[in-house]
């Protein structure tokens, strides 16, 4: 049998775990001292929903799951069964898709507005690298029920909040509005029923520079002549303004409500980050519909958050659109930069190690650690025939304490 995990996958080890666990703690506290209650739905979703969802380039990374017993069998007999014969459900790739159906299902339990979080992890089939992996942990919050803007300066608010509370201060907010960028692609010569694609390429321009994005929609036939305005565009070495961009839409009230969110949000920050407009933010998955943001640090190359309005995603189920935005904060990304850190928690006790053998009286043990706990973290352990090496492994572990049984007596050191 083998030991390794999967590829895209990890073992979490005990310290690793600690911070984790911290971060998720201050991220959850800061959420519900907000007004936001958590729920939890299955891994597992219907195969039909994961594919209407509109998630972009996630609807090719989907874990699907074979079918069962005779239908698998049924399947299986086809001449040519594809991959939509053979499975019936698959690995949720994030927790939006799966927050929609519930609220669908369970919409008349629910306060309205629903102002809701979900902290758990999620899958992608795609190629493991820093920063990405096959299993990860999510942290979302969502305002469903709510069309103004001013759900989305709370969600900013309180995303920002969560990301200060665990000390993390190096980060600034980008953020964009799609039905902005739409309007501009198509003014540019792009075909509306292309502008999915178009966006999702386009998201790509601080990955793959302007260049990329030439060859790219160049690749997916778009006209010649919108593909040069575009590139023109992003290559006039002028700076993209909200103004000059918002003066090709032909409704001005999106931009007055993107300008509105930006200047709200940087009053509510104080000073402690910034809130800007990012012409290129896109945001791959193809059920945005409205504002987009992403939070981005010099810390790390890619996105430590995002989010974004999600309006038309509910009424896939209900037949009535329902007005929605989320912002999700990138667990993973931001465990791993404060483990490259070297951070440490704030308030944590001493580590201590409470040694005993089988001279002294287990109760006692006990009771002797239940003193000791209201200055450290007590670890009750058994003492080795050769204590050398279970000391340099205690303190590996980083036990800096250490009680021991002389006569009956404790002795810390």
């Amino acid at each position: 049998m083998k030991t390794n995990v999967l590829k895209g996958m990890k073992d979490i080890l005990p310290s690793e775990q600690k911070l984790r666990d911290y971060v998720q703690g201050k991220i959850l506290e800061t959420y519900r001292q907000s007004g936001f209650e958590r729920i939890s739905t299955p891994i597992l979703e219907d195969a039909e929903n994961l594919d209407k969802s509109d998630g972009g380039d996630n609807l090719n990374l989907i874990f699907k799951v074979l079918k069962r017993g005779e239908k698998l069998d049924s399947a299986l007999a086809l001449e040519n069964p594809t991959a939509k014969d053979l499975s019936d459900m698959g690995l949720r790739y994030d927790l939006t898709l799966p927050l929609t159906r519930f609220f669908a299902a369970n919409r008349t339990s629910l306060q309205y507005p629903f102002k809701v979080i979900q902290t758990d992890r999620v899958y992608r089939a795609e190629r493991p690298q820093k920063g990405r992996m096959r299993e990860f942990m999510q942290c979302d919050i969502d305002i469903l029920g709510d069309s103004s803007p001013n759900a989305e300066v709370e969600l900013i608010d309180v995303t920002a909040r969560a990301m200060l509370s665990i000390g993390f201060k190096d980060f600034y907010i980008n953020i964009n509005d799609r039905r902005i960028l739409r309007a501009m692609l198509e003014n540019m010569g792009f075909a509306k029923d292309s502008l999915d694609s178009v966006c999702i390429t386009f998201d790509k321009l601080d990955k793959i520079g302007t260049e990329g994005i030439e060859a790219e929609l160049k690749e997916k036939q778009m006209p010649e002549n919108a593909i040069k305005t575009l590139i023109s565009f992003l290559s006039s070495g002028n700076e993209i303004t909200l103004d000059s961009v918002a003066s090709k839409c032909a409704d001005p009230s999106v931009a007055d409500s993107l300008k509105y969110i930006i200047k709200t949000a940087e009053e509510v920050s104080n000073g402690l980050y910034n809130v800007k407009y990012c012409p290129s933010l896109v945001r791959g998955q193809g059920y945005y519909t409205g504002a987009v943001f992403e939070i981005g640090s010099p810390l790390f190359s890619g996105a430590i958050g995002g989010g974004g309005r999600y309006d038309n995603l509910i009424g896939k189920f209900i037949g009535q659109d329902v007005p929605a935005v989320g912002f999700s904060i990138g667990f993973e990304r931001i465990c791993n930069i404060l483990l490259e850190q070297n951070y440490h928690i704030p308030g944590t006790k001493e580590k201590c190690a409470l040694l005993y053998d089988d001279s002294v009286d287990f109760s006692k043990v006990m009771k002797n650690a239940a003193d000791l706990r209201k200055n450290y973290t007590v670890s009750v352990i058994k003492k080795a025939k050769k204590p050398g090496p279970q000391f340099d492994m205690l303190e590996k572990q980083g036990y800096t304490k250490f009680a021991q049984y002389k006569d009956g007596n404790i002795i810390l050191k």
